[in-house]
């Protein structure tokens, strides 16, 4: 590959679309032009565009096999703005290819094949705003949405796209295109986090130093909290750079309407892989919540390990785990990913031995056996987070003794029962508890049924990534 570069997408960034709007963000307009000369100074024949708003897949990458792409800005008000745009057809099977012999998902995409997601094959706006600057016309491109998978299986893909590229001899530019932070200030779209420009500013530290390392050593809660679209296509294309020593050209960041937009030139001098380094990398940090967390969630994590590898539930050693032999309670385990719940089982009165038995076959369950969720893999697992609630006896109350924040509430009427933990993201009000807990119980709110509330002791995970 020739070319490098992160850019936004901010249909605003459009004069059709920002009618004035735009001249706020007159520095990201400016590298985007200056984006677009660099790429035709290299003399390319396709372009690459790495984009978080196509249809997302959790176990795949999407990418679109048909010779033609067309797309237009009717979402934003421009309907007059249209693209039609050639598909490199060859690269893309190789690159497809390629990945299914290393084992990655991808998921092809063509006007036929997308109708089963309920979906139109279009230009999304994460590839159609960064190609506005591009000269369109001149170029083929390969449109690829990222999945949600692991941030080594993404760079594994960057490091095909590479291969690819190489092997057919092609000239090509790779945009991943991403915004930064979407929760920069208080009057943006989004609800704003002090986390916010924190993200942005390591994140432009990262790329400006070039340190990969770093880039997949970021602290999970900085993330989570920082509300971005741009990491995953970051990984990608940090891949496609594996063997390189890069240092990223900066040339803009800015964020005046609440959401990061940074532009940056990546340059590339001969290196060494670091892809195994990535790999233990993430090892370590699995290894280090096993060794350095609280002992319940360090015995979940450890009896999942144990049963990836044996197939069976881990054996209890009792002076191991004596504190959590001690007891008999109800526990729930509940699993994230990516700050979203992957899954979470558990039981409301001990159905075990003891608590540490406990622990180990709901964690188990919320693993494999959500039926919300598809099975888990270690695989996987190296990229969760785990939290174990320890349930307090049950008490009855009425709806005005209940509090989501601390206590959790069970809903019953004759067989029919559903539980909700308490201080749970986005259940804040009484209502809404309840709503969500009769629902799990198949309870009509016009029923008459029972309320019990309970309180928690919570373990969480800390964040090894600081």
């Amino acid at each position: 590959m020739k070319g490098y570069y992160l850019m936004p997408h901010p249909p605003i960034m459009i004069p059709e679309i920002g009618r004035g709007e735009e001249r706020k963000i007159d520095a990201t307009i400016t590298s985007c032009k200056e984006v677009a000369k660099r790429i035709s100074e290299l003399d390319i024949e396709t372009i690459i565009i790495i984009s978080p708003h196509g249809l997302v897949f959790r176990d795949g990458i999407a990418i679109i096999t048909e010779t033609m792409l067309s797309g237009n800005f009717s979402k934003f008000g421009a309907r007059n703005i249209k693209m039609n745009i050639k598909i490199d057809t060859e690269l893309t099977n190789e690159i497809i290819k390629a990945s299914s012999n290393n084992n990655i998902v991808t998921v092809s995409l063509d006007s036929d094949s997308v109708k089963y997601y309920d979906q139109q094959l279009e230009l999304d706006h994460g590839a159609m705003v960064p190609l506005y600057y591009v000269n369109k016309e001149k170029y083929k491109i390969v449109h690829i949405t990222y999945g949600m998978l692991s941030p080594t299986q993404l760079y594994r893909f960057g490091m095909i796209l590479n291969e690819s590229v190489e092997k057919l001899d092609r000239k090509v530019a790779l945009i991943a295109s991403g915004d930064l932070s979407h929760r920069l200030t208080h009057d943006g779209p989004y609800p704003f986090s002090p986390y916010g420009a924190k993200f942005d500013n390591k994140l432009i530290e990262i790329l400006k130093n070039g340190n990969i390392i770093e880039l997949f050593n970021m602290n999970n809660k900085l993330i989570n909290e920082a509300g971005e679209c741009g990491l995953r296509s970051l990984y990608i294309l940090a891949g496609a750079l594996d063997g390189y020593n890069i240092k990223g050209e900066v040339l803009s960041y800015e964020g005046p309407f609440g959401v990061g937009y940074g532009i940056v030139d990546f340059h590339f001098t001969k290196g060494e892989s670091i892809f195994e380094e990535l790999k233990n990398l993430r090892e370590n940090i699995h290894q280090k919540k096993i060794e350095k967390n609280n002992i319940y969630t360090k015995l979940a994590r450890k009896s999942l390990d144990y049963f990836f590898e044996n197939h069976k539930p881990m054996p209890i050693d009792e002076n191991e785990w004596s504190l959590l032999c001690k007891d008999t309670k109800g526990v729930f385990v509940s699993i994230k990913k990516d700050g979203d719940l992957r899954g979470c089982i558990g039981t409301i009165s001990p159905t075990r031995k003891c608590i540490a038995e406990e622990i180990v076959i709901n964690a188990i369950s919320a693993a494999t056996d959500d039926p919300r969720f598809d099975p888990m893999d270690r695989e996987e697992l190296l990229d969760c987070t785990i939290s174990v609630d320890v349930l307090g006896k049950p008490e009855k109350a009425t709806k005005e003794e209940l509090d989501p924040i601390n206590y959790g509430v069970i809903v019953t009427k004759g067989r029919k029962r559903g539980l909700l933990l308490p201080n749970l993201e986005g259940v804040d009000t009484v209502d809404y508890q309840l709503q969500i807990a009769l629902q799990k119980a198949n309870i009509s709110p016009r029923d008459n049924y029972e309320i019990e509330r309970f309180k928690v002791e919570r373990y969480e995970e800390e964040d090894i990534n600081e």
